[in-house]
């Protein structure tokens, strides 16, 4: 079975195709800027990469871009869209209405929908793209994996928020966490790894965006995002947590609204409001080789702000077998996960540093032999975990 995996936003659509058989991937990529005259679409084979300037007004014609690509004579990978047996959607919110990725029809769409207040500028991007899969291919099953399924195994005590039960029920606010097919995939290859009954897993997504979820017996007890995914760790731009009366005293200091505090908290906060800058790499490059300040400070919240999640994710589970790093941060920079653990040595884990500045973008074991929590990297595989979900589902519908 060849399934073809879609992960859209409000302007890109990332495409990948993965044959079942051995779960090997024949194709992927994006097309980006859609909604302009020169939108580009890149496409990567056998690690030959080609790039096309379009015009994509709008997901649909992006999709009819993707499927050229995908079928094209010289560059692409499939003699016919035929080939394709099923497209797996990434969802960004399942809410409280599932527990598990699910087929898609008409009241799963109208479900959706509904839910779509609760992340409006990725769900609305995640169900448009998925209606323009099905106008072009009308005769191919679609499946969503929602972002936040793995986090629902959570105790009721671990997503609740302290506020009127009556508004909980209402409108829904609760934690449901993100990032959930990442944190399904690197704990379930982390559970192989250590191969013992009633694991006790902490994994570390750590990229532009990043979480952490505590993971017992393969399943989440509680993650770090929220409602939304500004909770939780300091990101890329996002603020991560802070004090909710943030957002009216800023809203009255700076004459704007709280939509536009929530807005800054998501895109102008993090390590780019604090150093001036977004990617971990130009802010490694600032704090170590030029000895900047601010780069300092925010690589040292970063990483003050996991250990505590770690040391608290430690007491949830009443004990840790296994940290997991992964993610664009936690899979290839050394210096993070230097600085993140430590501090740990309290709760054992100790850190070999030759193993740590040799390890990047591969499995490896960061830990010495005397450390009483293994340290790992596993590089994530969320195209992967949607690919195996969208057949597991398509064949139970047969």
């Amino acid at each position: 079975m060849k399934i073809l995996i879609i992960n859209a936003g409000s302007s890109s659509l990332k495409y990948q195709v993965i044959d079942m058989q051995n779960e090997i991937s024949l194709g992927s990529g994006i097309a980006e800027r859609i909604g302009s005259t020169n939108a580009l679409l890149t496409q990567t084979v056998a690690g030959n990469k080609t790039t096309l300037t379009l015009s994509l007004p709008n997901h649909t014609a992006a999709f009819k871009a993707v499927i050229a690509a995908i079928t094209d004579k010289d560059t692409g990978f499939l003699s016919s869209i035929t080939e394709v047996a099923a497209i797996g959607h990434r969802v960004l919110h399942g809410a409280e209405n599932y527990k598990n990725s699910v087929l898609i029809n008409d009241t799963v769409m109208a479900t959706c929908y509904e839910n779509a207040v609760l992340g409006p500028l990725h769900q609305y991007a995640n169900l448009g793209c998925i209606e323009s899969c099905i106008s072009v291919l009308p005769g191919v099953p679609n499946v969503a994996v929602f972002d936040t399924v793995f986090h629902s195994t959570m105790p009721q005590y671990a997503y609740m928020y302290a506020i009127n039960y009556e508004d909980y029920e209402q409108y829904k606010i609760r934690r449901y966490g993100f990032h959930g097919t990442s944190h399904k995939y690197v704990s379930s290859e982390a559970v192989k790894y250590l191969n013992i009954p009633n694991s006790k897993i902490i994994v570390c997504h750590l990229g532009n965006g990043s979480s952490l979820a505590a993971v017992v017996d393969g399943k989440c007890v509680d993650t770090s995002m929220g409602l939304t995914p500004l909770e939780g760790m300091i990101m890329g731009t996002r603020s991560g947590d802070c004090d909710p009366a943030v957002v009216s005293y800023m809203a009255k200091r700076k004459n704007i609204s709280a939509d536009e505090v929530v807005d800054y908290l998501n895109k102008k906060s993090g390590f780019l409001g604090i150093a001036g800058v977004s990617d971990f790499r130009d802010l490694t490059a600032k704090a170590v080789e030029a000895g900047d300040e601010r780069a300092v400070l925010a690589i040292d919240m970063f990483a003050y702000r996991i250990r505590k999640y770690i040391g608290s994710y430690f007491v949830a589970m009443n004990g840790l077998d296994c940290i997991v790093f992964t993610g664009g941060i936690g899979e290839n920079a050394w210096y993070a996960r230097q600085k993140i653990t430590e501090g740990l040595e309290c709760i054992g884990v100790e850190i070999d540093s030759v193993k740590n500045k040799n390890t990047r973008g591969q499995f490896g074991e960061l830990h010495t032999s005397a450390s009483k929590i293994k340290v790992v990297v596993i590089p994530t595989n969320e195209e992967l975990m949607i690919a195996r979900e969208t057949q597991t589902i398509v064949l139970a519908n047969k």
